[in-house]
């Protein structure tokens, strides 16, 4: 089979002839700069380019050679900068960012982006391999009048400035990677509501919003989808031919359980949600609906399933009630997994490389029968983990894949 075709297997719930694995094939299953380096460094590979395609969490491009090395099944297709410029990373380590990419550095080694009205952004402090956002984005929504006043503010969500490539240029690339790989491509198209709400007000006012002040979160949540609408509406028609995959993210989940009670976010928060996803699976035709929603999100899994959600990354199994064999179990049948292959908490970083492999054969034990698994580790791989377990980690994956 050709990784497409496993692919296109697994994500309509039937087995291949193996577990499809995805190295580096999304923005939410990437490889931190730092971790991209050493592994390169670890392989003996001193050309190419390591470039941070998404500059505030720090993670490079995977370089056809290096997804070819682990047998990835899946490329990522996302805007991206049309010029690049050299860079250097929170260790000192080379790299390469978009021309339009211009945080300020400050005395003590930290890094600011400006952001709406001049004010802080974004901020990398002089210890920390990624950017954080510094407050509410847009301080002034305060009322649901200013939702409709701050509008062009709320386009910008999705779309950074430094990513200047234009719809027709991605849709070309598209068409390229649809002609000359035999990849599933995996379509990053972003739709957050929940997540890009707390980012505008501020995570603990939009909390509170939810609880005290309805109008004004509905307002901006209905807003947010209906944006996100209209700019589906463009993307998918440029881009539905070539597209596997289009992924969305909207992390509903904590360590220990949900980041909001679930009757709330059935009240409040899936109307907008289930709008937003019905009009996307509307207008697409062969690819899925992919959602990238980190922690224990076991309560929600159910509501994913009914309001269009077809695969759910990136299992976070080391949270609470996600556990590989009962999520298996109990939503199999009903929505594919995408991730959960290793647990990047603990195993990923902290294990030996024979405790990494351990991990990978347990969890594709768990999730492989009967199709519906693509390998990923959960979430990005960070700066803390040692190339030998990478290696080991996607190694395994192939080896296990194909017993």
């Amino acid at each position: 089979m050709t990784s497409r075709e496993r692919v296109l297997a697994a994500i309509n719930h039937r087995e291949s002839d193996r577990v499809p694995v995805d190295v580096g094939g999304t923005e939410v299953t990437g490889l931190h700069g730092i971790a991209y380096n050493r592994l390169k460094a670890h392989l003996g590979i001193e050309d190419g380019h390591t470039r941070l395609f998404h500059v505030y969490m720090q993670l490079a491009r995977v370089e056809d050679d290096i997804r070819c090395r682990f047998s990835g099944d899946v490329v990522r297709l996302s805007f991206e900068p049309t010029q690049w410029k050299p860079g250097v990373m929170s260790d000192g380590s080379p790299c390469e960012v978009p021309v339009g990419w211009n945080p300020m550095r400050l005395e003590d080694g930290s890094e600011v982006l400006l952001g709406f009205d001049n004010k802080p952004m974004l901020q990398r402090h002089a210890d920390s391999p990624w950017f954080s956002p510094t407050g509410p984005i847009c301080p002034y929504i305060e009322t649901p009048a200013d939702v409709a006043k701050y509008t062009a503010v709320l386009r910008m969500m999705d779309r950074s400035a430094w990513l200047d490539e234009d719809l027709d240029a991605l849709a070309a690339r598209a068409k390229a990677l649809r002609e000359t790989t035999d990849c599933a491509i995996a379509g990053v198209f972003g739709g957050h509501i929940f997540a890009a709400c707390q980012l505008i007000r501020g995570m603990s006012n939009f909390m509170c919003d939810l609880a005290a002040d309805e109008a004004l979160a509905t307002a901006l949540l209905d807003t947010l989808a209906e944006l996100h609408m209209e700019e589906f509406e463009r993307y998918i028609a440029a881009l539905g031919p070539y597209l596997d995959v289009v992924t969305v993210a909207d992390d509903l989940g904590m360590q220990g359980g949900p980041q909001i009670d679930p009757q709330m976010w059935r009240k409040t928060v899936k109307p907008s949600m289930a709008k937003l996803y019905g009009f996307m699976k509307s207008r697409m035709n062969q690819a899925k609906l992919f959602m990238h929603s980190c922690g224990s999100v076991y309560d929600f899994i159910p509501d994913l399933i009914e309001i269009g959600v077809d695969i759910l990354n990136p299992v976070q199994v080391s949270a609470a009630n996600m556990d590989s064999r009962k999520l298996k179990t109990e939503f199999g049948k009903d929505i594919v997994f995408w991730g959960g292959g290793c647990d990047t908490q603990s195993v990923l970083p902290g294990g030996t490389p024979q405790q990494v492999r351990d991990e990978v054969k347990k969890r594709i034990d768990d999730f492989a029968p009967g199709g519906g698994f693509v390998f990923a580790q959960v979430h990005n791989i960070q700066p803390d983990v040692p190339p030998e377990n990478m290696v080991a980690m996607w190694e395994t994956a192939r080896e296990s894949a194909e017993e």
